[in-house]
């Protein structure tokens, strides 16, 4: 089961008591106070890991609390901070606040973490209320409470090519072929119900990684079909991929199909559409393939690539041009700036002390 997006509640652990103690040896009848101090609450944070590939291990538990903090003991023994609840995330994970709506924390590297809700401070005990003139105090404070949340967990793919194109056009086929990945393959359309990744070798120093994105159609920026949940792990990837099929079997235009692809890009995020993209014609070894794929770059104006992802007709040369664009972005893209939101400090209200 692939699931890339989940709500959860996040709860810190609860600080710990602070002591109503005093010293009652026999022969310290003036001991003094000595509580000890509650421990702090335990905090519950996000962490990126590459242990997991989609958020399906969180999708049947909504409820996460951290531990809470021990109680404040007599002869100043302070109570022992409750562990930190450490939840895996796969790597692309966006943390947004549902009430808010703010983002959080981008997650996008494997080790990175994000602490969702803090844990409350321990209360302090009677001991540090003592002064000169209040040498046997009785005030000790409760524990504060943990933060507490509702957080919305969205996964976007991270790949350096994305392929695209409508349904059939032979993007599982071509990972397939490239890599070691077993997406699922038939002779029918929407076949691939989830973004498949896969790996490309292409020299003992380089490589890169596909994401097999599953058919659009029309209308697909408008939620149709399943358009946004496609499209959005799109936004990630570098390059495009845009795969055409060269005879359709449903009779179709494939150079409308493929202008039909790129209104759904610019409606549904004009940045996405300005991406760098490859155009390639796809299934080049059936009969009439290759007239199709003249007409079609006389018609784009555009250069277009010709493949074959079952006879390997024409792979060695895509795989170069991939790796060319993708080393010309590394070599001009600036420094990605850090995310201009960050997670933002929920204020505790500070319960009474007992007198």
């Amino acid at each position: 089961m692939f699931v890339d997006r989940v709500t959860l509640f996040v709860r810190g652990g609860d600080g710990g008591n602070g002591c109503l103690s005093f010293r009652r040896e026999k022969y310290a009848p003036r001991g003094g106070p000595n509580g000890g101090d509650g421990g702090h609450g335990g905090s519950v944070v996000l962490r990126a890991s590459d242990n997991h590939s989609n958020l399906a291990h969180l999708s049947h538990q909504r409820h996460w609390k951290a531990a809470r903090g021990e109680h404040g003991q007599g002869s100043n023994c302070f109570g022992r901070e409750g562990d930190d609840l450490v939840i895996e995330v796969p790597p692309g994970t966006i943390v947004r606040d549902r009430d808010r709506e703010n983002v959080l924390r981008d997650l996008k590297s494997a080790g990175e973490s994000v602490v969702v809700a803090r844990g409350g401070r321990g209360g302090h005990g009677n001991t540090h209320f003592k002064s000169a003139t209040n040498r046997a105090p009785r005030q000790h404070e409760h524990g504060f409470p943990g933060e507490e949340r509702w957080i919305v967990l969205e996964l976007k793919v991270i790949a350096d090519v994305g392929l695209i194109g409508l349904p059939n056009a032979g993007k599982s086929t071509l990972l397939a072929r490239i890599s070691r990945a077993h997406p699922e393959i038939a002779d029918y359309p929407f076949t691939t119900k989830y973004p498949n990744l896969g790996t490309v070798v292409v020299d003992p120093e380089n490589a890169f990684v596909v994401a097999d994105i599953p058919g659009l159609i029309e209308g697909a920026h408008a939620g149709l079909g399943l358009g946004h949940e496609f499209l959005r792990h799109v936004e990630r990837t570098g390059l495009l991929v845009h795969l055409i099929e060269a005879v359709p079997i449903d009779g179709s235009d494939p150079v409308q199909n493929y202008r039909m692809i790129r209104r759904e890009l610019e409606q549904y995020s004009p940045t996405l559409a300005e991406r760098p993209e490859l155009i390639v014609v796809t299934k080049i070894d059936l009969t009439g393939a290759e007239l199709a794929g003249d007409r079609i770059a006389r018609e784009l104006g555009h250069e277009v690539m010709a493949i074959s992802a079952v006879s390997g007709k024409g792979i060695p040369s895509l795989l170069q041009a991939i790796h060319e664009r993708l080393k010309e972005q590394r070599r001009i893209e600036p420094p990605e700036s850090p995310l201009a939101d960050v997670e933002t400090e929920v204020e505790i209200p500070v319960p009474a002390t007992d007198a």
